[in-house]
């Protein structure tokens, strides 16, 4: 089957970024938080979504189950399924920091080249890569779903940080240490690191 996409063009909207940024008081950007699974992404993505709209701050949250619920229903987890899940939510995640959101993506994403095809769709500044740190251990210990535990029977396989690999970010622009930070502490780093960059 040949792709069509010679045959497309993007429409290009008539509302600017800047004027959206101006009528919402505010910058827009993807925050992209990766870490192995229980490391606390979605939790702090959430607390981070609470703290912004508290500040009159528009945002979302992108959670990895959510999305698989819906926009990627149609994926599993083989590598390929995986790269295509971590592309389409890149995808996303620029629309939504296009309409002046601040997106928060909370994804595994255990591939450091997944990562960086992400982040090369934003224009620099965009794109805010967060390492959500955390010990096997210790993501072992909370095992908030019962994965760690399957995965170890062998009722999951390919999982990340058992029998999958996860890439440990090389150049992350911020590691938030939720072994050893609460996550109000947690949080006031984030929100310390955005209002330093504005």
């Amino acid at each position: 089957m040949q792709h069509e996409s010679s045959n497309i063009t993007w429409q290009h909207s008539m509302v600017t970024r800047q004027e959206r940024r101006e009528r919402n008081g505010h910058r827009s950007c993807a925050l992209w938080f990766t870490g192995l699974p229980g490391s606390g992404k979605s939790t702090l993505a959430f607390a981070l979504e609470q703290a912004l709209h508290a500040r009159n701050i528009a945002s979302y949250v992108l959670d990895g189950d959510n999305i698989r619920h819906g926009l990627n229903r149609d994926l599993g987890f083989s590598n390929g399924d995986r790269t295509e899940n971590i592309r389409r939510i890149g995808e996303v995640s620029k629309l939504f920091a296009d309409a002046g959101l601040f997106v928060l993506s909370a994804f595994i994403s255990p591939d450091e080249k997944d990562r960086r095809m992400v982040k090369e769709m934003f224009q620099p500044g965009d794109f805010i890569e967060i390492y959500v740190k955390c010990s096997l251990a210790e993501c072992e210990k909370r095992d908030p779903k019962g994965l760690y535990k399957k995965a170890r029977s062998g009722q999951i396989s390919n999982f990340t940080g058992i029998d999958g690999k996860y890439d440990v970010p090389r150049n992350p622009d911020l590691i938030i240490d939720t072994e050893n930070m609460t996550i109000d502490q947690s949080l006031d780093v984030l929100l310390a690191y955005l209002e330093e960059r504005n």
